[in-house]
């Protein structure tokens, strides 16, 4: 099979990984041009996969005034801009790799399932969870009937105090209304884990959560409104300091870049360019004066079809990571992403066994494998005669969307939300 031809719309973080690991498969993929409002963006993907000076476009808008120049668009812009691309695209014929969310509304979510439809396209969406050696090991395990028919389940996304504060408070999340809500962006990744390896609908939802510790009212007496500014009377013990955690850090160079962005085009940015985004930019300021309104925890609880019960909690105080616990009418499963094993107890033997994760594919990329993953799968996707089982198509993608959108109905409305009715407002059956 001869390699596919790609477009990257938009060449910030997420856009240039994908670049780079299709450079790294040329018997599958070549770009073939780019574009992205900043020129250093545009420059480091031009640079990774060889993309002539006028295949180099300065916004999604230009490339796609062209006539059709790839099999595939890979569109990776700020979440609240992936609509208006992914149906142009569409429209020209393009198949698509779809960052996440798919868009920002639930209307728009089923617009993008329908014109992909009616156009005959392929939308993947990056769920790169499914991708991963860690979710790919607990789906053959629980296909293989490890643990017996699923009766519940536990799910953890542990954001992480500073990964909060990063992109979730000072970041480019912090504000539902300039990204979206951040079950959304941040857990649709889980509530998607959540359908596949259940592989049952969801029927009911229902959800509580809050912002309740990065607000005003919990300032330090005394603290300044940047951290950079001084003087603040519990800066040597705040984990939040922003100086010591992008200043004072020189080797967490995704911190300092995020910081930098728009300062700096350097891969490794300056002392004097981090102190400059520290002053006048909103990574700089104090977690409590940071005009965020996104949650910092939040619980889902769902029932699937069959009564099968599952909770998922999303919170920012803790370390970091996902974990998860699976109970089955003949054992129990319960994994967590940081470890090499998944442990499992079988009810007829009264045993423990550790099965581990890292046989299938143990890779090390982003997201614990899965972003070259989703690549690799892609391919073959876009293929003929696709025989895996991981990708999903824009239909499932979307379903599973609509479970954030429906959980957010219930946190703001204290409802508990009907799937089959909520589903059939948009003409998207709540089947799987």
């Amino acid at each position: 099979m001869k390699p596919l031809t790609a477009i990257i719309l938009g060449a910030g973080d997420r856009g240039t990984i994908y670049a780079r690991i299709m450079s790294q498969m040329p018997e599958k993929f070549r770009v073939v041009a780019v574009a992205d409002p900043q020129k250093a963006h545009r420059d480091r993907v031009k640079d990774i996969c060889s993309v002539p000076d006028e295949a180099c476009y300065h916004s999604w808008e230009a490339i796609l005034r062209q006539p059709k120049m790839a099999d595939v668009a890979v569109i990776a812009t700020m979440d609240r801009d992936h609509y208006a691309p992914a149906m142009q695209a569409i429209g020209l014929g393009y198949h698509l790799l779809l960052e996440k969310p798919a868009a920002p509304t639930v209307q728009e979510c089923a617009d993008i399932v329908h014109a992909a439809g009616e156009k005959g396209v392929s939308v993947l969406v990056c769920h790169v969870l499914r991708y991963t050696p860690f979710y790919g090991r607990i789906k053959q395990l629980l296909d293989a009937d490890t643990i017996g028919k699923i009766m519940s389940v536990i799910a953890v996304e542990a954001v992480g105090n500073v990964h909060q504060s990063h992109s979730f408070v000072r970041g480019n999340w912090h504000s539902e209304s300039q990204s979206t809500p951040m079950l959304l962006q941040k857990s649709c990744h889980d509530m998607d884990i959540l359908q596949w390896l259940i592989g049952k609908p969801c029927r009911k939802i229902q959800s509580f959560g809050a912002l309740t510790y990065f607000r005003p009212e919990n300032t330090p007496q005394g603290a300044p409104r940047r951290c950079a500014d001084g003087g603040c009377p519990v800066a040597d013990t705040c984990p939040y300091n922003c100086v010591r955690l992008y200043y004072d850090d020189k080797e967490n160079d995704w911190f300092r870049g995020a910081a930098t962005n728009g300062i700096s085009a350097a891969a490794k940015p300056t002392d004097a360019e981090v102190m400059q985004a520290l002053k006048t930019t909103d990574y700089g300021l104090c977690v409590f004066h940071a005009n965020n309104d996104v949650v910092d925890h939040q619980i889902v609880n769902m029932e699937f079809a069959d009564h099968i019960t599952v909770s998922f909690s999303m919170n920012a105080f803790n370390a970091g990571g996902r974990y998860i616990r699976i109970f089955g009418t003949k054992g129990e499963l319960y994994a967590n992403m940081s470890d090499s094993e998944i442990t499992v107890y079988t009810f007829a033997d009264r045993k423990r066994f550790t099965v581990p994760v890292n046989d299938e594919n143990s890779e090390s990329s982003g997201h614990g494998g899965g972003d070259a993953g989703i690549i690799r799968e892609l391919y073959d996707y876009l293929n003929s005669n696709y025989t895996g089982y991981r990708a999903a198509d824009i239909a499932t993608s979307v379903k599973n969307h609509l479970l954030c959108f429906a959980a957010e109905q219930s946190r703001h409305r204290c409802t508990v939300v009907d799937l089959d009715d909520y589903f059939a407002q948009y003409h998207i059956p709540n089947q799987y």
